[in-house]
């Protein structure tokens, strides 16, 4: 059994520490025996809901198709605030070299599976290992800066650990895979910490690159809330609050060289209307084997937990239904 839990896990520990802490405490103080009666239902109420909240999980049983020998293409994403800086092109964000880089190199390595993973606040990967092209091209296109609001700075070897143990466990299903990454950034460290070598990550691939956007004058960056579209609204920009004017991001050369040569690949600043042709030399797709296999199901298991939880919950809304009638009942008395 495993564990996928709904929220981050962080946030689902101080959760159910003060969910659990504050029912407890009531039960505690309570003074008589019906009090005690609700609140210990109640505590049973806040352990079923963590327990769904965990969504324990069975995988499945057995694998679906396999795939040796061909190319699978990882492309690594830096989607912080950083990357909507208007210093590509004409002025237009970062972002769209960005998506144009993945299109063109998905588009010259055709037959390859491709897989896309983003980092800012947190490591996601987008589209898990997908022979479909366009797949990726569109996933790519409707990339998004992180929201600003929750922006707390950018760290370059944040998809560190995440890509570790994604490329380690694909090596482990299909050894007889090559894989290629690519690293999509502006190198920019805004984190107080000192970002860690990527060279754990060079026995796990051949090849790839990583390519750079941005210029050392800078760009400003546009906000994002998450929901308006940045290009028809009137923008608005992130301030530097030690300035009090528009805060400029630069690109940070020497911090994505560093990153090449940790695993082992070429560093290429990007321009728009550059050719992407460098970072392909010497990859080749080759032939794809695809071996048969019919994919398992994994087992969900948050239901069990859930429907007591739930009986609770409708006992729960029945009390305070009850309690808000008698009060009503009790003012139109005394009235």
């Amino acid at each position: 059994m495993i564990l996928q839990p709904v929220i981050p896990v962080a946030l689902l520990v101080l959760l159910g520490i003060t969910l659990l802490g504050f029912a407890v405490w009531q039960l505690v103080v309570a003074k008589t025996p019906t009090l005690k009666r609700a609140w210990v239902l109640r505590v049973i109420m806040v352990v079923l809901l963590l327990l769904v909240a965990v969504r324990p999980v069975i995988p499945a049983n057995s694998s679906g198709p396999s795939a040796s020998g061909g190319l699978e293409v990882y492309f690594v994403v830096d989607t912080t605030s950083s990357i909507s800086a208007e210093d590509w092109g004409s002025g237009e964000p970062r972002l769209v070299g960005v998506k144009g880089d993945i299109a063109a190199i998905a588009d010259r390595l055709e037959g390859a599976q491709f897989s896309l993973v983003t980092f800012d606040a947190a490591t996601v990967q987008r589209v898990p290992l997908t022979t479909d092209a366009t797949a990726i091209a569109s996933a790519a296109s409707i990339l998004t800066p992180e929201v600003t609001y929750y922006s707390r700075g950018s760290s370059i070897d944040a998809p560190l650990d995440f890509m570790k143990e994604l490329l380690t466990d694909a090596a482990e299903e299909n050894p007889g895979q090559r894989r290629v990454l690519y690293y999509l950034g502006d190198g920019e460290q805004t984190s107080a910490t000192a970002p860690r070598s990527f060279e754990e990550l060079a026995p796990l691939v051949t090849g790839g690159a990583v390519l750079g956007y941005g210029t050392t004058s800078g760009g400003r960056m546009q906000q994002f809330d998450g929901y308006v579209d940045p290009s028809v609204t009137e923008p608005v920009y992130i301030q530097d609050y030690t300035t009090g004017s528009d805060a400029i991001s630069r690109i940070d050369e020497a911090r994505l060289q560093t990153i090449a040569g940790d695993v082992g690949v070429n560093y290429y600043h990007r321009a728009s209307g550059e050719s992407i042709g460098a970072a392909l030399a010497g990859i080749d797709v080759g032939e794809l084997t695809v071996a048969d296999g019919t994919p398992g199901s994994p087992v969900e298991l948050y239901w069990i937990p859930a429907i007591p939880l739930g009986l609770l919950a409708l006992l729960e809304a029945a009390g305070i239904v009850g309690a808000i009638l008698e009060l009503r009942q009790s003012r139109r008395r005394e009235s």
